[in-house]
């Protein structure tokens, strides 16, 4: 009996499910309130996200004539159950992760994609020609900003000789942290998720002054609210793995609300001081100076572990 509980437990409560949820919204509050204080306002209280979904849920849900109507309802779903299934291979909360196995780090970083992806087929699915334009901002960023984190997270892999999320936070959590040791991809790593997350300075995609609200100006009700929650939870996963990467390890659940809180703040800080940038600034620079700082980190790291081999 307990063995077929334990993971039902797991999976729609803890670390999984509804405390998650809860926590991706948390995180919302967090960034909004700091963000406001930042600018010298007052911010959102501690239960509006909670509100906003709430309200949003209950609304009618509204399909634009034109789109596929099962690709409209289906999108949102998609992209809420792939960041939910990549919270189990990693060390939530400070526990140890409820799936492992050697390689989980690729299919978490390929999960953690698609909810840009599904966005970029949400907008592309509409007629609405600001949906388009935010699909097309949408994917652009996607490539832009999917290849350097990918190679910001592969450098504390390559130092642990694993491919295994769990190996990798307990390796961290014996060393020099790889803040310390790969600046370069600390800083790769951070900006690469606020890009991913579309966020200040990186939110072009769904610039409100400019394409409303981007690939989900046709999104009402339900399907809005699994997109927002699907963000909140990437952010949290996101947060995770830089922090149990990058400032060694996450052992514990006070590790994990020290650390991804202070990467928050970090965020907050770098949300207010710059302005949103043009999509061709966002993509262009970033592409070619975040990717090159990547590589170039990697190369150090396995130059590294050559002469450490060879010298032994």
């Amino acid at each position: 009996m307990n063995l077929t509980i334990h993971p039902l437990i797991v999976l729609l409560f803890f670390p999984g499910g509804l405390f998650l949820l809860a926590s991706g919204l948390v995180f919302q509050w967090a960034d909004r309130k700091l963000v406001a204080r930042f600018q010298n306002r007052v911010g959102p209280r501690f239960l509006q996200p909670l509100a906003d979904v709430l309200k949003l849920l209950a609304k009618e849900e509204i399909i634009p004539e034109g789109a596929h109507r099962g690709l409209f309802v289906a999108l949102p779903i998609i992209a809420l159950a792939a960041a939910l299934t990549a919270a189990l291979y990693v060390p939530m909360f400070g526990v140890q992760p409820f799936f492992s196995f050697q390689g989980d780090l690729i299919v978490t970083i390929y999960l953690l994609s698609a909810l840009t992806i599904s966005l970029g087929l949400a907008g592309a699915n509409s007629v609405d020609r600001f949906s388009l334009v935010g699909a097309t901002r949408t994917l652009t960023q996607l490539f832009s900003y999917e290849a350097p984190f990918l190679l910001a997270v592969i450098g504390p892999a390559l130092a642990a000789q694993s491919w295994q999320i769990s190996k990798i936070n307990a390796y961290a959590g014996e060393t020099t942290w790889f803040i310390v040791a790969q600046p370069i991809g600390f800083l790769v790593a951070l900006v690469g998720l606020m890009g991913k997350l579309e966020l200040p300075p990186f939110d072009a995609p769904e610039a409100e002054t400019e394409i409303v609200a981007g690939a989900l100006t046709e999104y009402s009700g339900r399907g809005f609210a699994l997109f927002r929650l699907s963000k909140d939870i990437e952010l949290v996963i996101g947060l995770t793995l830089v922090a149990a990467f990058y400032l060694g390890g996450i052992a514990n659940p006070l590790d994990f609300v020290l650390k991804t809180g202070g990467l928050l703040l970090v965020m907050a800080l770098l949300q207010t001081a710059f302005a949103r940038l043009r999509i061709d600034q966002t993509v262009g620079l970033w592409w070619r100076v975040g990717a090159l700082m990547g590589l170039v980190q990697i190369l150090a790291i396995l130059a590294g572990i050559y002469i450490r081999q060879w010298w032994l």
